[in-house]
């Protein structure tokens, strides 16, 4: 059984890496023997790096600014070059968020959203891809949210890009589940992570959240560990086009 969950060795690229659900992510597959690179947006990312390599773990960063096209693809090609021109593992963790009711919503701003939470995420699935095919093996594993089954409020460009990371990570796997990739997705539920800063610190709206939660806390990294490994080792198999919910029963209350 043990054997279904191995993935010492394996080669893995994880964007969003340097704090909450993505580093935790990223964590995961480093500490369970994967060769890792984390991509940042900041000079955080080679501290992160060094951290988790002084704990004995293979992982080295790369900056880059998701929402440049140009500079996702050269940080997913600095990454091949880095892994030995070789991956088994996708996870696309980078994210942002920005909050204005849908009227006042800057078209900036809009863009901004769009560019890193969906657009780098279809690049990097695409050119993963290319080198999964080529050996007809690989797992990509997408984050998503509660908003590919909720709108929200004041999120409008957060929950279009979800949204599309959820129909993206369908169509990926209608492509290449038959030709060994499999494509699924985590959608969080509320995490207490700097992406949510501005509803913990809304404590009505704090409290409205904490009260339709069954496990009785917000989430953390470490909560999207278990689902991380499932799906990057060989005990996801035959999942495909799976939108996982880890969000402490938030969605069936």
């Amino acid at each position: 059984m043990r054997d279904l969950f191995d993935i010492r060795g394996k080669k893995a690229i994880v964007t969003g890496g340097t704090r909450g659900l993505g580093y935790g992510m990223a964590e995961a597959l480093a500490e369970s023997g994967c060769d890792t690179i984390i991509i940042g947006s900041s000079d955080k990312i080679f501290d992160t790096a060094a951290l988790l390599s002084q704990k004995g773990h293979q992982c080295r960063g790369i900056k880059a600014d998701l929402r440049s096209r140009e500079e996702t693809y050269r940080a997913f090609h600095e990454s091949m070059e880095l892994l030995g021109s070789d991956l088994d593992i996708l996870v696309t963790a980078a994210g942002i968020q920005r909050r204005h009711l849908a009227e006042e919503f800057p078209i900036e701003e809009w863009d901004e959203v769009l560019s890193i939470n969906l657009h780098s995420v279809f690049i990097m699935c695409q050119e993963a891809g290319k080198v999964m095919l080529k050996k007809g093996y690989g797992k990509i594993i997408n984050v998503t949210s509660m908003c590919s089954w909720f709108g929200g409020q004041t999120v409008p460009a957060y929950a279009a890009a979800k949204g599309g990371i959820t129909q993206l990570t369908k169509e990926l796997s209608n492509d290449w589940a038959g030709r060994g990739i499999n494509v699924n997705a985590i959608a969080p539920g509320y995490m207490a992570t700097d992406l949510n800063e501005a509803l913990l610190n809304n404590q009505e709206r704090c409290n409205q959240i904490s009260a339709r939660i069954p496990a009785g806390r917000w989430g953390t990294g470490d909560d999207m560990k278990g689902a991380t490994i499932f799906l990057a080792s060989r005990a996801s198999d035959y999942l495909c086009g799976a939108i996982i919910p880890v969000d402490g029963g938030y969605l069936v209350k």
